[in-house]
């Protein structure tokens, strides 16, 4: 217990620090983590990825005769016999990629049961095909809503359709198919890039 005559213990708080130190600290260690993370890393990820995958880094674009046609990554609308036709995009008709979402409409919906059934209708009208044969990559939309392949399935139903407006034998436009397959690898499935496979018989023609 404290008496009168007993001088008032010390404590153990520090100094206050009048010389801005902390301050410089935590200003310098924010420049450091800005120029570091904000700047220089992706400066220089960007130039690694641009100088060991050009076409990856810049997109995966699509030229035909000088011109940018479109992405590998991205779908496009086609319409008409003389082409293949692509997934359903959730993106919209014009496969937006500001867009880019799945449907979200779980399969008991009626809304997604009404609509893969009107398109399965069509597909089957167009194809000559009964709509059991359709494969469900055609009348469902991706992830993404963006997917520019199909399955090789859902390119051979088509095939028939394709080479009586083309002229062509049904062998020829099934050799198209094949080049435009692309393997799965060890988990995914083949896939046949729609646009390359359109590219490919416009240019064959």
């Amino acid at each position: 217990m404290t008496t009168l005559n007993e001088p008032a213990p010390e404590t153990d708080f520090p100094a206050l620090d009048t010389k801005g130190g902390a301050f410089g600290t935590w200003l310098l260690f924010t420049v450091l983590t800005f120029g570091l993370g904000g700047l220089l890393y992706p400066v220089v990820t960007t130039l690694v990825s641009g100088a060991i995958f050009p076409a990856q880094a810049n997109g995966s674009l699509i030229t035909s005769q000088g011109k940018v046609v479109g992405s590998s990554l991205v779908g496009q609308p086609f319409s008409g016999n003389r082409y293949f036709i692509g997934r359903i995009s959730a993106a919209g008709n014009g496969y937006d990629p500001t867009a880019a979402s799945g449907s979200n409409l779980a399969g008991s919906n009626p809304a997604l049961r009404q609509r893969v059934q009107a398109d399965s209708a069509a597909i089957a009208g167009r194809e000559g095909v009964k709509a059991a044969q359709i494969p469900a990559d055609l009348v469902t939309a991706s992830g993404s809503g963006l997917d520019p392949h199909i399955s090789p399935e859902g390119a051979a139903i088509q095939v028939a359709r394709v080479a009586r407006a083309r002229g062509l034998s049904a062998a020829q436009v099934q050799a198209a198919v094949q080049a435009a397959t692309e393997a799965g690898g060890l988990l995914g499935q083949n896939r046949v890039n729609v646009l390359r496979l359109n590219l490919d018989l416009d240019a064959a023609k």
